[in-house]
């Protein structure tokens, strides 16, 4: 196929699709660089953005640029340009974690059609928020679960929806992280240093904003992070969440970079399929962030796999908005 005219201003449009992917804490630990010349878009870690202490591996810093990846694709899609990734191309920069030919197949041999799909996703990328919001006790029809569990495995991951006694204990292991976390003094700065207070000054471009914590269970753990960590705020609202939390994990069979970008792109695709089917979702991180919780994670029967993430999925409330940093930040336009 021939591809369509690709100016500067197509691209800036992109690339600002690609940042409305979630990340940790909202860091946005991306960074892209254009090259005119041979039309690729290069994608690489922002290591002023890494999260040392909750992300020591690097392993969240490249799910979040992994799901950066897949808007970049959906984007790409939905005007008509072909945009395979290769991951990780240069091997002496592991801070490059992929690049994308616009327009063009990624080597000899490729093909390189338009994927529908992904261009059907678009209009998600932009109404996808993650919600902390209570969400209502309605299920998930099976035809729904499906279209999400096919939706992760078009990337090469595994989706799992938990039930009966692994569910409970997924919900456990939740609230003792939410624990550490808040006892550990390195995590807990961390954390304050991402949460945006609102001081009533100019608002912040990147982290959390008070306004998108949602609020506090009364009488049991939610299965939502705490962004507050060990701060009183004695304004913010209570509220009851479902009694019978929806999660999932998605999980690779392996556990290295490659896989934790082919995660972020699984977790994009099931997040804006399930935002195009009405649902809202939010995740529960935490106890993926310790090792000695995370291995507990994994499918009792199966006990296959590397949990990558836990998401809360469900019918409720549209989260609000999180911010961005406006694409000048982000991306580099070279000849």
């Amino acid at each position: 196929m021939s591809a369509p005219p690709l100016d500067d201003t197509l691209v800036r449009a992109l690339v600002a699709d690609a940042v409305t992917a979630p990340s940790q804490h909202n860091a946005q630990p991306w960074r892209f660089r254009y090259t005119r010349a041979d039309r690729t878009l290069t994608l690489a870690a922002d290591p002023e953005r890494a999260l040392p202490h909750t992300d020591p591996s690097g392993r969240a810093l490249h799910l979040g640029c992994g799901a950066a990846l897949l808007n970049l694709r959906v984007a790409a899609a939905h005007a008509g340009l072909p945009a395979a990734p290769v991951l990780l191309p240069a091997p002496e920069r592991p801070d490059v974690l992929a690049s994308v030919r616009l327009g063009a197949p990624a080597g000899p041999g490729d093909a390189d059609p338009v994927d529908p799909d992904l261009a059907g996703l678009h209009p998600a990328v932009r109404a996808r928020h993650t919600s902390r919001l209570p969400y209502t006790d309605r299920e998930i029809p099976p035809a729904v679960r499906a279209a999400l569990l096919a939706a992760a495995a078009a990337e090469g991951a595994c989706l799992s929806f938990l039930t009966g006694p692994h569910r409970e204990t997924v919900l456990d292991l939740i609230e003792q992280a939410e624990g550490y976390n808040r006892m550990d003094e390195a995590r807990d700065a961390e954390q304050r240093r991402w949460t945006r207070a609102d001081t009533g000054g100019p608002p912040a471009d990147d982290g959390v904003p008070e306004y998108a914590f949602g609020p506090r269970s009364p009488n049991a753990a939610a299965p939502v992070r705490d962004f507050a960590g060990r701060r009183a705020q004695p304004d913010r609202a209570y509220a009851t969440f479902e009694s019978r939390p929806q999660l999932a994990t998605l999980s690779t069979a392996d556990d290295a970079p490659a896989d934790w970008l082919r995660a972020g792109q699984a977790l994009q695709r099931v997040l804006l399929r399930a935002t195009r089917r009405g649902l809202v979702s939010s995740f529960a991180t935490q106890p993926v962030e310790w090792p000695e919780l995370r291995w507990l994670l994994r499918d009792p029967v199966s006990g296959t796999g590397h949990v990558q993430m836990i998401l809360r999925l469900g019918y409720g409330p549209e989260g609000p908005a999180s911010p961005r940093r406006p694409v000048e930040q982000v991306l580099t336009i070279v000849p």
